[in-house]
């Protein structure tokens, strides 16, 4: 490709961008642009479209297209208790202490995707007898995987790393398909949010948001964590991936609590 044709291509990605950001909030700025326009490449080419502006229009008349576009661009991908030893780690020692001087929970599970996260912390509650006095929030960017999670119904992959009796508790096989128990479905409350733009609720004494922060850009990750820190209540714990930990938390007015756990100064 001639220099020409790579300024060209590019010049389209970005104007993409902005129209993206104009019509509907979502700014793919903050997200890592190779990783970004490589998987919207991708989708784009699936649809036939030579350029990123023919794809825009096509976006703006055809919503089953935009919501394949959503889905792409956050990478619904989830199981129940992913990495299952830092469940344990939330289970055994983490929640415990934070109910220590009170038994009403506020928790959100952030960019929840298709809902194994904050089902996940429902069950999880529950085991603790905590549910009925816990509000759990959970969000997310794309309303498909919110639909999909409202809806509680999941294959057996997603459910890889569910201990035996969990399953067993939580779940109701129906031939190929799970159903979440219904007490859990009702315990979450889905709503969707734009984590990069929207404001958020405070008082939070958990907020989960894990394999999330490696798609955004450095200056977008300073940003959340900002705005995640400012949402705990003080002595509050965010719990974030395996890949994403924080490097001098002190700035966010967070201390390490466990491995992947920080906890808001008091």
């Amino acid at each position: 490709m001639s220099n020409l044709e790579m300024e060209t291509t590019q010049s389209d990605y970005l104007l993409f961008v902005r129209n993206v950001k104009q019509a509907t909030g979502i700014d793919l700025s903050q997200y890592k642009e190779a990783q970004m326009k490589r998987r919207l490449t991708t989708l784009r080419n699936k649809h036939g479209h030579e350029s990123f502006a023919s794809f825009f229009e096509e976006m703006t008349r055809n919503k089953a297209l935009f919501l394949e576009f959503l889905d792409r661009m956050t990478i619904n991908v989830s199981e129940f208790w992913r990495n299952r030893n830092r469940w344990e780690v939330l289970k055994d020692r983490i929640l415990p202490s934070l109910t220590r001087d009170q038994q009403k929970l506020k928790i959100w599970s952030a960019a929840c995707s298709t809902g194994e996260e904050p089902y996940t912390l429902a069950m999880i509650v529950d085991m603790l007898g905590l549910l009925s006095q816990t509000e759990l929030l959970a969000t997310d960017i794309d309303e498909g995987a919110l639909a999909r999670a409202s809806k509680g119904t999941y294959l057996e992959r997603s459910l890889r790393e569910v201990p035996e009796s969990v399953c067993r508790r939580y779940f109701t096989e129906d031939g190929l398909q799970f159903h979440i128990d219904r007490r859990l479905k009702q315990a979450v409350r889905f709503s969707k949010q734009n984590l990069l733009s929207d404001t958020f609720e405070e008082g939070f004494d958990l907020i989960v948001c894990r394999n999330v922060m490696i798609y955004f850009t450095e200056e977008a990750k300073h940003l959340l964590y900002q705005k995640f820190a400012k949402a705990l209540r003080p002595g509050g714990v965010l719990f974030v991936g395996s890949t994403e930990q924080i490097f001098s938390p002190a700035q966010y007015n967070l201390v390490s609590a466990d491995t992947f756990f920080y906890q808001k100064s008091i």
